[in-house]
């Protein structure tokens, strides 16, 4: 791989689209250069920062983004350029560190996620995964770094992640919410801003509370018959349905329901429904 940097900036700490540009004869996962023109304009649309360029929050924002781009699509272990391949160890609230190779073979989400309740690391591959969150975001899942806390070497920040909850999740409705995480990391780097470790922090199972709250499709069409039958049998037990009927045939007929007419009363009540209350 041939590494162009078109300035005194290295490349790595650069825009995702310069990455892309002057990233050559890759070996891409699909065989071509990721597009991220779509991801781009909802950055510019739903961000909540605009960081001063060049500075720090842009250098790691750019960091961490390129990093993105390698461990979710060069296949080639060697080709990255974000890290120190031979000492980057990434982890998860604590757990266990991974490797580049790891990350490759994995993906991103297993790694951040694990087995929870409503996603299971262990029963995923690359693909799978991937598609889980491509489907339940079709119009991305997009991360912005928010605040950056101290300096390098060791780089503490808060980030954002969120997407439009658009499609299914496994077998899951969409609700259409924006679904937000917000966590924190520690970044590692070496004089030249390569990572040497990231660890990230956050809660790692309220998002996906969310992605199922939806319920399934079978859950939602049977629970609106539960409940009708429900108010049903409320009704039953306090005899409404025939006392509305007696009502309404002796109203129609001018007598009470007691069988007598009506007709000699000087006042009714202004609530149709005085008879059946009191």
């Amino acid at each position: 791989m041939t590494i162009r940097e078109p300035n005194d900036l290295h490349l790595w700490v650069q825009d995702r689209d310069t990455v892309l540009e002057y990233s050559d004869n890759v070996e891409w996962r699909y065989n071509e250069k990721p597009d991220y023109s779509r991801s781009n304009s909802k950055l510019a649309e739903e961000s909540t920062q605009n960081h001063p360029k060049y500075s720090l929050e842009d250098l790691v924002q750019n960091l961490v983004r390129t990093f993105d781009i390698e461990a979710n699509f060069k296949t080639n272990p060697k080709q990255w350029i974000s890290v120190v391949n031979d000492e980057f160890r990434m982890s998860t609230n604590g757990g266990q560190g991974y490797t580049v190779p790891d990350l490759i073979e994995s993906g991103t989400y297993k790694v951040l996620i694990g087995d929870t309740n409503h996603y299971k690391a262990s029963e995923e591959d690359f693909e799978s995964s991937t598609n889980l969150f491509h489907t339940a975001f079709p119009d991305g899942f997009l991360w912005e770094v928010l605040e950056v806390y101290s300096e390098p070497p060791n780089i503490v920040f808060k980030w954002r992640h969120w997407g439009h909850f658009n499609g299914s999740y496994k077998d899951y409705l969409p609700t259409g919410e924006i679904i937000e995480i917000i966590g924190m990391s520690v970044v590692r780097v070496t004089d030249d801003l390569k990572i040497l470790s990231l660890e990230h922090y956050y809660d790692n199972t309220k998002f996906l509370d969310r992605l199922t709250s939806g319920g399934k499709p079978e859950e939602v069409t049977e629970e609106k018959p539960r409940k009708f039958l429900g108010f049903l049998k409320i009704l039953r037990f306090f005899g409404f349905p025939k006392r509305i009927w007696n009502w309404l045939k002796n109203k129609l007929s001018g007598k009470s329901e007691s069988g007598k007419s009506e007709s000699g009363k000087l006042e009714t009540s202004r609530c149709p429904f005085k008879a059946l209350i009191g």
